[in-house]
């Protein structure tokens, strides 16, 4: 058993967990990361960061080398399968409302930047947890076979399907199917379609909807989506998935057809439709998916992840008092957090319609709404700042 003096363990090296470690190490916490895979590697496809987590990676010192990584650019905007515009707005305009940028980079690259953050703090990887035998110790498999760790504080960093959640809240539900599954790709730079636009696009269908962001380094990033029962296809090929989208606009075919096979990724999207009643235990707090799962309709998965991981480090100082630095966190991330778990699953349900009554009216109503009323909308979500140090 190993205690510290002003000590963390927390658990998941996702960005949430990265995240956490970098802001406690630098506000004089010694942080323990737990990792239960042997190594960190490159994953997932691409992610966007919205005002609000770039507001975050710059309270974490990141923003200058998230910066040099390049910014979204160029136009935005709605369709439908057949290419016509239901809305069109220019990036810039999202950050001269906001202040700050925004991104869409690999998910990898994140992770990198966060990993290289990192200095200063014990990470231990092939690190499985097995219980909380206390509310400041971990039980855990590792390398070296089974142990225990001990600390000031404990962070449940560990995902949807959080082990730390299932123990403190056994109660709980867990995550729910939101009705639909993703596919994401990423095109590389040498495979991208000839005369490719820079706009960022999402086109709506009938329970269907195609993604086009393009990244800074002449890569490119799609998603798609599909309404149907959970589990289906699974063993969908990428000229599966693309037979159901040939008739779809340019540059949607040619994006399946350069997509590398090994490339796809499928999910079912499940999400915490439950809210838990805290997001603390004793000396233990949860964040990320593990607090607040999201569908990604809103692309805040990450950008709240962010938002906890600053709020957190904020509130707690080493000569501070735990469990007041983790109610002032409850209080301030548990309304948010909920507030956009459920705008998220409300927007998923309004853009997945699959009635074609139901979604020839939301069209028409998405035509007729200006730019401005949708970046209004988004007022409440994205503009979220760093609170005051403890």
């Amino acid at each position: 058993m190993v205690v510290t003096s002003s000590s963390a363990l927390v658990v998941g090296g996702g960005i949430g967990g990265l995240a956490t470690a970098v802001g406690l190490r630098r506000n004089g916490w010694q942080v323990t990361l737990l990792e239960r895979a042997p190594s960190f590697r490159p994953l997932g496809s691409g992610i966007t960061l919205a005002p609000n987590a770039v507001r975050a990676l710059d309270a974490l010192g990141l923003g200058a080398e998230l910066r040099a990584r390049g910014m979204a650019q160029g136009a935005a905007g709605l369709r439908v399968p057949s290419g016509r515009w239901l809305m069109r707005a220019k990036v810039e305009e999202l950050e001269h409302r906001m202040g700050v940028p925004a991104f869409a980079l690999h998910r990898a690259d994140l992770h990198d930047l966060l990993i290289g953050a990192l200095e200063g703090v014990d990470v231990r990887l092939g690190h499985t947890v097995t219980g909380l035998p206390e509310t400041n110790t971990l039980a855990f498999d590792g390398p070296e076979g089974p142990g225990r760790l001990t600390a000031d504080l404990v962070v449940g960093a560990d995902g949807i399907r959080s082990k730390l959640r299932r123990l403190l809240f056994p109660a709980h539900p867990g995550p729910v199917y939101a009705g639909y599954v993703t596919w994401r790709g990423i095109v590389p730079a040498d495979r991208t379609p000839a005369q490719m636009s820079q706009s960022v696009t999402e086109s709506w269908g009938r329970g269907r909807r195609f993604g086009v962001i393009p990244l800074a380094d002449g890569r490119v990033y799609w998603y798609a989506t599909q309404s149907c029962p959970e589990g289906t296809g699974a063993g969908y090929t990428l000229a599966q998935l693309a037979s159901r989208y040939a008739s779809w606009h340019r540059p949607i075919p040619e994006l399946l057809a350069a997509t590398p096979h090994d490339a796809l990724i499928r999910n079912d999207v499940h999400f915490l439709v439950n809210p838990l009643d805290s997001y603390v235990s004793g000396r233990v707090a949860l964040l990320g998916d593990a607090a607040h799962a999201l569908t990604p309709d809103l692309g805040q998965g990450a950008a709240q992840a962010l938002e906890d991981a600053v709020t957190l480090a904020a509130f707690l100082r080493p000569s501070g008092d735990v469990e007041e630095g983790l109610t002032r966190y409850d209080r301030a991330r548990r309304p948010r957090a909920q507030q956009v778990v459920r705008a998220s699953a409300q927007v998923g349900r309004i853009i997945q319609l699959r009635n074609p009554v139901a979604a020839a009216v939301r069209d028409t109503l998405a035509s007729l709404l200006p730019a401005s009323t949708y970046l209004n909308a988004t007022v409440r979500t994205l503009d979220w700042r760093p609170p005051c140090p403890a």
